[in-house]
């Protein structure tokens, strides 16, 4: 009510407008009022996803959920899925890899949307798969994942938490240079288990999904947009 009674009210002194009521119910209002706070957030209307796939779908769907408990303007957040292509390797073994994959991902779906000529609030990428430490000259390999998030401007990375894979497990994807989702699906006796719990869903015994995994992911990456003053 204060900046109502200020606007309404006339003061010699300095030149001021006589806000109308409609002056407060079109949107001009709205973006008067940010003008005045800055830090007051846009709605996310629409963030692309660079995969259809069933699993990372759900992890978006979920992690946007979870931001709008503390953020409404993620509350009507949509979502758009496209099917995209990468140049890193269709089993990434390396961190490297895998960021490089989520971020490739998340910038074709730009892309994608552009010679389409539709648009997103924030662009995204998930990437699975493999990363290896040596300790004490032993070789440990855990099933891993990273996400990526962009608006054009800003961008945020997040890793799945890591989960040991089986020695007889990796070497059949590494030394065969095979994708870890047809090796789990033979191992499991289970059809295109990446699109349902994935391998994640597998080794722990769906205590933790493929999908649940990438929302962690997911919520980190998106940090620097819904915790804007941390990351400014």
């Amino acid at each position: 009510m204060e900046l109502l009674i200020r606007l309404h009210t006339f003061d010699a002194k300095h030149s001021c407008v006589i806000a109308s009521a409609a002056f407060y119910a079109t949107d001009q209002f709205s973006s008067y009022l940010l003008t005045l706070n800055p830090q007051a957030k846009a709605h996310v209307k629409t963030i692309a996803l660079g995969s259809d796939r069933a699993a990372k779908i759900m992890a978006v769907r979920a992690s946007i959920s979870r931001v709008a408990e503390i953020d409404s303007s993620w509350v009507d957040a949509h979502l758009i899925a496209r099917p995209v292509e990468t140049k890193v390797p269709a089993m990434p073994l390396n961190d490297w890899e895998l960021m490089q994959g989520a971020r490739e991902r998340a910038l074709a779906v730009r892309d994608l949307l552009q010679k389409q000529r539709r648009d997103a609030d924030i662009f995204v990428g998930l990437e699975g798969g493999f990363h290896s430490v040596s300790l004490s000259g032993e070789w440990h390999t855990f099933l891993k994942g990273w996400a990526y998030a962009t608006d054009g401007t800003v961008e945020g990375f997040g890793a799945t938490p890591s989960i040991s894979v089986p020695t007889s497990l990796a070497k059949k994807v590494i030394e065969g240079r095979r994708e870890l989702g047809l090796v789990i699906d033979e191992v499991a006796g289970i059809q295109d288990v990446r699109s349902r719990q994935g391998a994640w869903g597998i080794l722990s015994r769906d205590l933790v999904t493929r999908s649940m995994s990438f929302e962690v992911a997911l919520i980190a990456a998106f940090a620097p947009f819904y915790n804007k003053e941390m990351y400014a």
